[in-house]
């Protein structure tokens, strides 16, 4: 009696894990593309041209942002910035 409920278990569990196996997980959700086939090409030819398409094991290089602010300007707003910092924390 024993070996026979054992056995039924193991059958159940094997067959719950069976029909669980088929179901995707996530589930599969249609994509609509939202751009054309010239779209993509001419976005690919743009990333080509500014350097941000990866070649062999190169990384993208990502270029730093200009600005037109002096150094003495900057540290100046890092001061200013600190001051507010200290004055928000004075009190506790």
């Amino acid at each position: 009696m024993n070996i026979k409920n054992i056995t039924v278990a193991a059958a159940l569990l094997v067959a719950a894990g069976a029909a669980l196996a088929d179901a995707p997980y996530p589930p599969a959700t249609a994509f609509t593309s939202t751009q054309t086939r010239a779209d993509v090409k001419a976005e690919l030819q743009r990333a080509r041209a500014n350097g941000e398409i990866a070649v062999r094991n190169e990384y993208p290089i990502v270029r730093q942002a200009s600005s037109h602010l002096s150094r003495q300007q900057v540290q100046n707003e890092v001061q200013q910035a600190n001051n507010k910092v200290d004055n928000l924390y004075s009190g506790a």
